[in-house]
């Protein structure tokens, strides 16, 4: 990324959504974060609806990363006209493969294509990346400044059993896992994010020493 800063564009926040790790069509994402649904198109579907339930048709949707798993074009034309709002992508681990080889027509069917952002909503910076930062600039501060990262990629949850669980302790308040795992297979709103995380800060009131 070429300049540290994103401008987001932010109009309205509450029409702001986050989501990451939905996989589409990833048929082996049903057994390896034991999802709830008996094939990879019930998934599908189960994603799409609890989607367009949120995010209204103008909205913007950040979405930190794996997509989708495959790479062809027409499955990504098919499927994203089907969501709600405007996304801005942010790539994971799994992205750099499975998006379309025609790049091109890809950035096409997003509003953005980052490595990652950081940018302002409502007056509050954010980073978002596909992974959790161990630590970052701007965690320290009065909390009506603190910096906020909001990532993906860990999978996280109450069922989640995955090696990166046991290093969720190790996560500073202003962080959250937006992921669909983590959230209910549902994109979570700017609101909801800022009130986890404003609830995560206040119940470890001393920043220096949260870890304790």
């Amino acid at each position: 990324m070429a300049d540290r800063y994103v401008d987001f564009n932010i109009k309205d926040a509450s029409k702001v959504f986050f989501t990451s790790d939905t996989h589409f069509f990833h048929e082996n994402i049903l057994k390896s974060c034991h999802r709830p649904f008996s094939s990879i198109n019930e998934m599908d579907s189960v994603l799409i609806d609890n989607w367009n339930k949120v995010v209204p048709q103008d909205g913007i949707v950040f979405h930190l990363g794996d997509f989708a798993w495959g790479n062809k074009l027409q499955m990504y034309q098919d499927l994203i006209p089907k969501l709600n709002g405007e996304i801005i992508l942010i790539k994971g681990n799994h992205d750099e493969k499975n998006l379309p080889r025609n790049r091109e027509e890809c950035l096409k069917l997003f509003k953005m294509i980052l490595p990652q952002g950081y940018g302002k909503i409502e007056g509050r910076y954010v980073y978002l990346n596909h992974y959790p930062f161990l630590c970052y600039g701007g965690i320290y501060r009065d909390p009506k400044d603190l910096v906020y990262q909001l990532f993906g990629h860990v999978h996280s949850g109450k069922i989640q059993t995955g090696l990166d669980m046991p290093r969720m302790n190790l996560l500073l308040p202003t962080q959250y896992d937006v992921g669909v795992d983590n959230n209910n297979y549902t994109p979570i709103s700017w609101y909801d994010v800022a009130k986890k995380i404003e609830t995560q800060v206040k119940n470890k009131k001393n920043m220096t020493m949260w870890w304790r």
